[in-house]
């Protein structure tokens, strides 16, 4: 299986390569070119970044063993819960995680149970113990290379919504995304005013632990 992937993923960056470098001659019909590539990648996923906040204080405070203590609690708490919502976990960077997830609700059911897991987890730690998650979520056309990587401006809002916008405890998300979720009882949204780039809009998700 891991040989199948490796020759997949190989092929569709080898492909994507070429498109690119045939786009970059002198002459060469860009839009034509561009079709190609998203009539090859593109697809239509849900994407999430996490973050841990408060984490570089954490480590300048506590030191680099902590850090990979934190990181080493998170990924046991979190990945089940990534895997039994079916999400793809394609990067770790440090203490942040981007996962893609092909069904919108299962992204927010994943977010929401990510943080319960973490607020049941925190309730008797000392305070450098907690591990305290941003989430950010978009929703859109992206393009999709193997599984190794996503581009798109859906990527790069909930990018900015997960590791520089959201505080702890807070799940962002675009307005894309809200719109494909629609109503789910027990959750409200509301507008946030630092609106990342390549989203029309964003709201903080109102729930209860």
């Amino acid at each position: 299986m891991s040989t199948i992937t490796s020759i997949t993923s190989g092929a569709s960056e080898e492909r994507l390569e070429k498109l690119i470098a045939e786009r970059l001659r002198p002459g060469a019909d860009k839009a034509l070119i561009d079709e190609r590539i998203w009539d090859l990648f593109g697809e239509t996923w849900s994407i999430m970044f996490t973050d841990l906040s408060g984490f570089s204080r954490g480590v300048e405070k506590f030191g680099i063993i902590h850090f990979l203590q934190t990181i080493y609690e998170a990924h046991r708490l979190l990945i089940p819960i990534v895997d039994a919502h079916d999400g793809i976990l394609l990067k770790v960077e440090g203490d942040s995680y981007m996962i893609i997830f092909r069904n919108v609700h299962k992204a927010l059911s994943a977010s929401l149970a990510m943080q319960r897991l973490l607020f049941a987890y925190n309730a008797d730690r000392e305070d450098e113990e907690k591990v305290l998650l941003c989430v950010g979520l978009g929703y859109g056309r992206v393009l999709k290379i193997g599984d190794t990587d996503v581009f798109g401006a859906e990527v790069n809002a909930a990018s900015k919504l997960g590791e520089d916008i959201a505080g702890a405890w807070e799940i962002l998300v675009t307005e894309s995304f809200r719109e494909e979720a629609g109503v789910t009882p027990g959750l409200g949204y509301e507008p946030i005013d630092e609106i990342p780039p390549g989203a029309t809009g964003a709201h903080r998700v109102l729930y209860e632990f």
